[in-house]
């Protein structure tokens, strides 16, 4: 009986779960999850996965465009893959910029009947990751160039409730991974 419960319902330390990072281009999302990642390879304690936004729209969503619509279908996407790796009590790192505080949450909830959910907001204001914009996107955005560029003419909804905000733009990734794990920490996952 016990051995069962203990199966249906395990610990925190025995239970998959989904690091989902949300924010603007240009935050440092996909630079903290290739820290974590890295991490966590070390630490051999379960099977873990990154699902970074670019990647996975690159061989999973290809065919999308970038309107709202293929927006929330590339992040549901990503959302149901989480959820897979959560279910069989694996790491999920998530790096999209995931914008609608709506798709975020339908993520959420599916993810959590499985394991844990940790909603890790890069809240690195908009000017800090235009600076860090290598590719121009801001720049043709702001030029009229390239239309529905999250945070210059297509909205990013903040995070109301986030396990962890970090704003990257005084600390190392490092240094924020290391705030993302004594979250996990805390919460008895590692």
């Amino acid at each position: 009986m016990i051995e069962e419960l203990d199966r249906s319902y395990p610990s925190p330390a025995r239970q998959g779960f989904t690091i989902f990072f949300t924010g603007l281009s240009g935050a440092g999302k996909s630079t903290i999850a290739k820290v974590l990642y890295a991490r966590f390879l070390e630490m051999g304690t379960r099977p873990v996965s990154l699902l970074d936004g670019d990647i996975v729209r690159r061989h999973l969503s290809s065919e999308l465009n970038f309107s709202r619509e293929h927006r929330d279908i590339n992040v549901r996407r990503i959302g149901f893959v989480a959820s897979e790796i959560t279910k069989n009590r694996g790491i999920a790192i998530c790096a999209p910029i995931a914008p609608y505080q709506r798709t975020r949450d339908e993520i959420r909830k599916a993810i959590e009947q499985y394991g844990g959910f940790f909603e890790i907001h890069v809240s690195t204001p908009i000017a800090e990751c235009e600076k860090r914009d290598r590719k121009g996107m801001y720049a043709k955005a702001r030029a009229g160039l390239l239309k529905g560029f999250t945070g210059v003419d297509d909205p990013y909804e903040t995070p109301a409730h986030p396990e962890l905000r970090i704003d990257t733009t005084r600390i190392t990734p490092e240094e924020a991974a290391r705030e993302v794990l004594l979250l996990l920490s805390r919460k008895k996952f590692v």
